[in-house]
């Protein structure tokens, strides 16, 4: 018997419906990607909702053999810049599948 009654078949079915829609959402993130630039658009990098790399892409003109360490900086700044946003893309459409967030559900947690 769970404190507080309730019937444990009609939660397990809330937590398995919970658990669907969130591998559902979390699919469609994974498909999802949004792009994030440093230098005025001379390096960019898309990156997926579960955060990987999809493409960097850098302008001709911020390839200079003479200052590497520019291009190697703005790369850095691009790509944390892409990672935050997935993160918050991430974030938006979780809240969107679970607008409460986590149910609270007497007994399991």
């Amino acid at each position: 018997m769970i404190p507080g009654g309730g019937n444990m078949q009609q939660m397990m079915k809330q937590v398995q419906k919970m658990q669907q829609q969130m591998t559902k959402a979390q699919e469609e993130i994974a498909l999802k990607t949004v792009e994030a630039g440093a230098g005025g658009g001379a390096v960019k990098v898309v990156v997926t909702g579960d955060r990987r790399i999809q493409a960097i892409t850098l302008s001709k003109e911020v390839v200079d053999p003479e200052d590497v360490e520019m291009l190697q900086d703005l790369i850095i700044a691009a790509i944390s810049e892409g990672m935050k946003k997935a993160e918050e893309m991430a974030e938006a459409e979780m809240k969107r599948v679970m607008p409460g967030g986590m149910p609270k559900i007497p007994g399991l947690f």
